[in-house]
């Protein structure tokens, strides 16, 4: 092995030689050391290697958060073999396309998860358990020798397929190195203040970026005590903070809001909570502002990026909130950004263009698709596809997707916009705005809405147009039950497009 080279699985043996008798890990009643699980860890490689699993080998993972989980990616990443993270609820033609588009000879699948890949036409190469079953991974990697391995494994080498949320096309699967993961972690650990003594709690899917290569992985690179959660159950989440004296806790604003709303938030004592973070969409000032007034030293910190910079691309910190509310922040470590026009020319401070990146975080491109590689990566940086604005201190504000923008009558309009227009509304509950095709305007804006209390779509209609220029107030309003999210929060609106009445 190079001793250069600083690989994901080595980020846990390094905290395992510091403090191997520290707690790494709680997970329902089982608790690890970092000896402990670090032992696990290489048990896990080399089952995988008994499985006929080899270096550069894709091991497709769908399970719950779970000790068994961290086992996989970091066994896949301590034998060479690149972890293929699948969503949980994911079934169907979407599970069968990741499975395929990977292919990944071999599955660890949770025992209670298996119908939905028992249903698929094309049956996985190999299934195995992750737990809760003989010949689990988890059973074979708690206890036994700890082998020997053989193989060998550089930063250079891939750890992780990444698939994109899919949010407006089929997933890519970015190609992460452990040289790009172990990178974003240290700007994880500077921009968000992460140490040892935090006693971090992590709810969110591991089969996300955010909770994996944001919090888990590193918490356990400073070799802090993890306390781990199959889902975020709000209700359990404010107990445990209360139970376990938890100081620190991410989670998706779509998950803070029922948090903030629950009749425990006030009766629960959260005074161990020092810092709060939050990202993959827009946090309400109203929720945030309840969760300042209730917890007054509570330290909130705004998350920004995607998949393909593994994810973490800037950090809004606590002592910027109040100057700059809407903001996602300025670039973390190892991150460099511009954001320019379409003729790749940086805008003015006040301007809006599509931001890019240069970080040794970034993916080496996306499986098997040469061509969204190529497009993606050109003229020496990496073009995100979102679209923000850029202030003279160099701060970021997200405005749209840029396949998002809407082009009506050759005007181009943020969704973002019309969607902060119909939120002023006190009947409003969540807005989704899309275009969708039309004779005249080529796209006409149209809206989704999910009501707080009844009232007529011409009264929300009448509003957005008393905030925004007419060819930007929404054609149509359709009022819904619940706006399509993916367990990390992010919107969905393709399924929203094909949900627009013909």
């Amino acid at each position: 092995m190079d001793p250069r080279s600083s690989t994901v699985d080595g980020v846990l043996a390094r905290s395992a030689r510091r403090t191997p008798d520290r707690v790494a890990l709680h997970f329902a009643d089982r608790t690890w050391t970092y000896r402990a699980l670090d032992d696990a860890v290489t048990r896990a490689a080399g089952y995988l290697g008994e499985l006929g699993v080899g270096a550069g080998d894709r091991v497709a993972t769908y399970g719950r958060n779970s000790d068994a989980y961290l086992l996989a990616f970091l066994g896949c990443a301590r034998l060479g073999a690149i972890h293929v993270p699948i969503n949980y609820a994911l079934t169907g033609e979407e599970l069968g396309y990741l499975l395929e588009q990977s292919g990944s000879r071999l599955l660890l699948i949770d025992p209670a998860l298996a119908a939905p890949v028992d249903a698929l036409p094309q049956q996985p190469k190999q299934v195995v358990p992750l737990r809760d079953a003989p010949g689990s991974l988890l059973e074979r990697a708690s206890s036994g020798d700890v082998p020997e391995l053989t193989a060998t494994v550089t930063d250079s080498d891939l750890v992780q397929l990444l698939y994109t949320s899919g949010t407006t096309s089929r997933p890519k699967g970015a190609m992460m190195t452990h040289r790009a993961l172990v990178h974003e972690y240290v700007s994880c650990v500077h921009a968000l203040e992460l140490g040892a003594d935090d006693d971090p709690l992590h709810p969110m899917p591991l089969y996300h970026s955010a909770q994996m290569h944001v919090f888990l992985m590193p918490y356990l690179m400073v070799g802090a005590i993890n306390h781990l959660m199959e889902a975020p159950d709000v209700t359990e989440i404010l107990r445990r903070v209360e139970a376990d004296r938890i100081g620190a806790l991410f989670l998706a604003p779509t998950v803070w809001v029922p948090l903030a709303n629950h009749a425990e938030f006030v009766t629960r004592d959260l005074s161990s909570l020092r810092k709060a973070f939050y990202g993959a969409s827009i946090m309400p000032g109203p929720i945030l502002a309840r969760l300042r007034e209730h917890m007054p030293g509570l330290r909130v910190y705004n998350c920004f990026g995607q998949s393909e910079i593994a994810p973490l691309a800037t950090v809004l910190r606590p002592e910027e909130h109040d100057e700059r509310p809407e903001s996602c922040g300025r670039p973390v470590l190892f991150v460099e950004l511009r954001v320019v026009d379409d003729h790749g020319e940086d805008v003015e401070p006040g301007g809006t263009g599509e931001v890019v990146y240069r970080s040794p975080q970034l993916c080496e491109g996306y499986w098997d698709k040469p061509d969204e590689t190529a497009e993606a990566f050109r003229d020496g940086w990496f073009h995100s596809g979102d679209l923000v604005r850029i202030d003279d201190q160099g701060y970021i504000t997200v405005v749209d997707r840029i396949k998002d923008v809407i082009n009506t009558g050759g005007v181009l309009v943020a969704s973002r916009e019309v969607e902060d227009a119909l939120y002023t509304h006190g009947a409003v509950a969540e807005a989704a705005v899309i275009g969708v095709p039309d004779e005249r305007w080529i796209e006409a804006v149209a809206a989704f809405v999910v009501l707080k209390a009844d009232v007529p779509t011409d009264e929300l209609i009448a509003h957005a147009r008393a905030h925004l220029a007419g060819f930007k107030t929404p054609k149509q309003i359709h009022v819904v039950d619940e706006l399509p999210r993916n367990q990390s929060g992010k919107l969905l609106k393709r399924v929203l497009r094909d949900q627009v009445p013909s």
